[in-house]
């Protein structure tokens, strides 16, 4: 059978993956309403169209952060991917690059930073960073990224914790015996393995720092020339305060609703940042991204480019490398089709009043 969208990966991936990942990747925080409502809100939006115009030479590249890229999708840090698929992250990177899309390898990688670099040297790589306790291995891992050639860091900001994700506890989640985090040696590396509860979760308590605040971005600042964007932002305020602290970018999430239940989708959240922003900074989206139409919305709405985090896992699932270039490939014809049949030929050419919420048309 053809897989022609996001959805067929994800239920090929379903049948593959064992209980251990298969719930990890796809949980959320709590009673998960925010987890369906990243989705829903996507279809809450309505796409204003326009006609007649010249769409016979698509052209969607794009350009932020000083770098060129063939379209605006990239795909978000997802932990530990060697659970979907021995190809793991090195497998996911080089799809990225064959499609000309940002790769962001997350701190809690099955991957080493060195040997991911090595592996995909052709793709435009990102490093999503944790900071830990021990402030000693965060600079280390700094030092790493800037070695081995990644573009910029992502700073996850929603994170002090992990959030309360039922199905990890109820099935005890550790990372299998033969994987490690490999951006690790011994604590640091073994040390998602339970002790009653959810073993990242007991692992995340125990290692990263709760303390951190906007101040330690200037820390962070003075540590390395690779820009900084802050990865969490759900709010105007904190918009702010990233452009304040000296950010170069922000990625409005709500962690694949991961965190804490009852945010808003990264869509719903994502008009009150650009606007705030926008003008100063790249901003940025990931959560619920499935089809053309969502990358379309996003843009219109102020994203400059939008990131897929369970996605790109379900096609690692389904076929390794092979799989997340196929599931790219698919999302860019749909992306494409969205283009040509609401008068777009450029990303310049999606504006704001292309799309519109829903009770636009209820009021009529």
């Amino acid at each position: 059978m053809e897989l022609v969208c996001v959805e067929d990966f994800e239920k090929e991936a379903f049948t593959k993956l064992e209980k251990n990942a298969l719930d990890y990747y796809r949980s959320g925080a709590g009673e998960q309403f925010s987890l369906g409502l990243n989705r829903e809100a996507f279809k809450r939006l309505r796409l204003r169209p326009r006609f007649l115009r010249d769409v016979s030479h698509l052209d969607i590249s794009c350009e932020f952060l000083g770098q060129q890229h063939k379209w605006p999708v990239g795909i978000a840090p997802t932990a530990m991917q060697k659970m979907a698929h021995p190809d793991g992250e090195i497998g996911n990177a080089r799809a990225a690059g064959k499609a000309g899309s940002i790769y962001i390898l997350s701190t809690l990688s099955t991957t080493s930073l060195e040997d991911l670099s090595a592996g995909a040297p052709d793709t435009c790589k990102w490093f999503q960073l944790y900071i830990y306790k021990d402030r000693s291995l965060t600079e280390k891992l700094v030092r790493r990224a800037e070695k081995a050639n990644f573009q910029a860091l992502v700073l996850t900001v929603d994170a002090p914790i992990f959030g309360h994700r039922r199905s990890d506890v109820r099935n005890k989640f550790s990372l299998p015996s033969h994987l490690s985090l490999a951006n690790f040696q011994g604590e640091q590396a073994n040390g998602v393995i339970t002790m009653g509860g959810s073993g990242i979760n007991e692992y995340v308590a125990s290692q990263f720092d709760a303390s951190i605040t906007w101040k330690d971005i200037g820390w962070l600042k003075q540590l390395t020339h690779l820009p900084i964007i802050a990865k969490g932002v759900l709010t105007a305020e904190d918009a702010v305060l990233a452009k304040e602290f000296g950010c170069a970018g922000v990625i409005v999430s709500n962690h694949g609703a991961r965190q804490i239940d009852t945010v808003p989708a990264s869509i719903e959240a994502l008009p009150e940042v650009a606007k705030a922003v926008g003008n100063d900074l790249v901003v940025m989206l990931d959560g619920g991204i499935m089809q053309g139409n969502d990358i379309f919305k996003a843009l219109a709405l102020g994203a400059k480019t939008v990131f897929i985090g369970r996605p790109a896992v379900y096609g690692l699932a389904y076929n390794g490398q092979s799989g997340v270039e196929q599931l790219l490939s698919v999302l860019r014809k749909d992306f494409e089709i969205t283009m040509a049949l609401t008068g777009c030929q450029t990303l310049k050419d999606i504006q704001s009043g292309m799309v519109v919420h829903e009770s636009f048309y209820s009021k009529l």
